[in-house]
């Protein structure tokens, strides 16, 4: 004995229908809020992962003091290099990022020295009689203008100049960079 269904044919392709037209809307709905989710999903990774792939930009100069703070003697004087460090997703504002030997050479112009000494890193020190550099770490000795003092220094090279310019009349600006230490070269931190 063979059960019949008891709806009838009409029914039954009605329901089919209903079946296939809800399925359709389920589908084309998951379809479009998986579209739509996606949007704010990559937007909000590419800004989460921009200071990643985004480069440092190349250091321009800073404003360092006045030509008036530094003695026409050439005697250097060090100062502070005070600049906006921006450390992937944080800035700092006006936070030191090192410091400066500087001298005047002539009446308009100046010398920069970076005060880290290239053989381990530790900043130099101006001698008392102010006639050389010494570095506290290893004895290393250099002259006013940063050339190696003493041959027996186990400095690799003389101190990093800086470049260094006069503008409005009187301000003294450097273009800071740091370098790596114990290398023959002058190769930039990055």
């Amino acid at each position: 004995m063979q059960l019949k269904d008891a709806t009838p044919p009409t029914k039954r392709n009605e329901t089919r229908a209903v079946d296939r037209r809800d399925f359709f809307k389920k589908a084309l709905s998951t379809i479009i809020g998986g579209v739509v989710g996606l949007v704010p999903l990559a937007a909000g990774l590419i800004t989460l992962l921009d200071p990643l792939r985004r480069k440092e930009a190349a250091g321009g100069a800073i404003k360092v003091t006045s030509l008036d703070a530094l003695p026409a003697d050439g005697i250097p004087r060090k100062f502070p290099v005070i600049a906006t460090k921006v450390d992937a997703w944080n800035t700092f504002k006006d936070v030191p990022v090192g410091a400066v030997y500087l001298r005047r050479t002539g009446k308009n112009t100046v010398e920069a020295l970076n005060v880290v000494c290239p053989h381990a890193g530790c900043f130099v020190d101006l001698s008392e009689k102010r006639d050389q550099f010494h570095c506290p770490c290893h004895n290393s000795s250099f002259a006013l203008n940063g050339t190696i003092a003493d041959p027996q220094s186990p400095s690799p090279r003389a101190l990093d100049s800086l470049p260094a310019e006069i503008r409005n009349g009187g301000e003294v600006w450097v273009t800071f960079q740091n370098f790596k230490a114990a290398e023959r070269e002058k190769i930039p931190v990055s």
